[in-house]
């Protein structure tokens, strides 16, 4: 079973029964993720649907003046689109790779067939609209109470939790549309972050952290989301749950989704 996993990749999928994955893998393509790319666009209807396997997207919202805010932000824990397999409908969000990885892609049309046959699948795609809907309301109220600063380390946190490695390939003009502020605000904040040690490099189109000192800028927020995504999506409480909606059963079994 880790082999499962661990070859999988994507920790969506790798909850999934065997005989219940069987029904996607052939359908299945592994695409890379380039930095910027749009997966989604707003208004469009959902074609293709990304269980992302390294790398992050950054689920955007673009309002009419032209200026974005994300509003949440997934790694191999999540997926692009899979809502919509539930009922169809055009994308509310704009999604757009934020670090560079490998993703499989799967037609919304085939993913949708083989959920009719599974409850297993059906479940997961609930189990995602429940973490992704906990993202949404932590990130509106932290928007709406926090610094600019608690936030940019908020956003640093959440996409060093689901990377390898202190180093971030991220630019400030990246941030800045994360946070919906202006460059020049960005540029300041994390001025004075790299002062206090929090970001170690200033390199240009990188970020290193310091997690521990960018831990002592975040607002309560981080550890909050963080801790409510863990209990509703782990690796083998997924596994246990998808395996138990084939019997009407959904037992609680909450282990971290990121090892500290």
């Amino acid at each position: 079973m880790m082999e499962h996993r661990t070859k999988v990749g994507n920790r969506l999928l790798a909850a999934l029964p065997p005989a219940d994955f069987d029904l996607l893998a052939p359908y299945l393509r592994e695409p890379s993720l380039e930095r910027d790319a749009v997966l989604i666009r707003s208004g469009d209807r959902i074609e293709q649907l990304y269980f992302p396997r390294s790398g992050t997207i950054s689920f955007m919202l673009e309002m009419p003046n032209g200026q974005t805010v994300a509003t949440a932000v997934i790694g191999n824990e999540g997926a692009v689109g899979i809502v919509s397999a539930l009922s169809p409908s055009r994308s509310a969000i704009t999604a757009v790779v934020c670090v560079p990885g490998v993703s499989w892609q799967i037609s919304a049309a085939r993913f949708s067939a083989a959920l009719n046959q599974s409850n297993a699948i059906r479940h997961v795609v609930q189990t995602h609209t429940r973490a992704l809907l906990a993202q949404f309301q932590h990130v509106a109220a932290c928007n709406a109470l926090h610094s600019v600063e608690c936030r940019i380390a908020r956003w640093l946190l959440h996409i060093r939790d689901r990377v390898d490695g202190d180093v971030l390939p991220l630019t400030q003009e990246t941030l800045s549309e994360l946070l919906g502020v202006r460059r020049t605000t960005v540029t300041h904040v994390v001025r004075k972050l790299r002062m206090s040690g929090a970001i170690r490099s200033d390199r240009r189109a990188l970020i290193e952290v310091d997690r521990s000192r960018l831990e002592e800028a975040v607002c309560e927020c981080y550890e909050v989301m963080r801790r409510r995504i863990d209990q509703i999506v782990s690796p083998e409480g997924m596994r246990h749950r998808t395996h138990s909606a084939q019997v009407g059963e959904l037992p609680a079994l909450e282990i971290p989704l990121w090892p500290r």
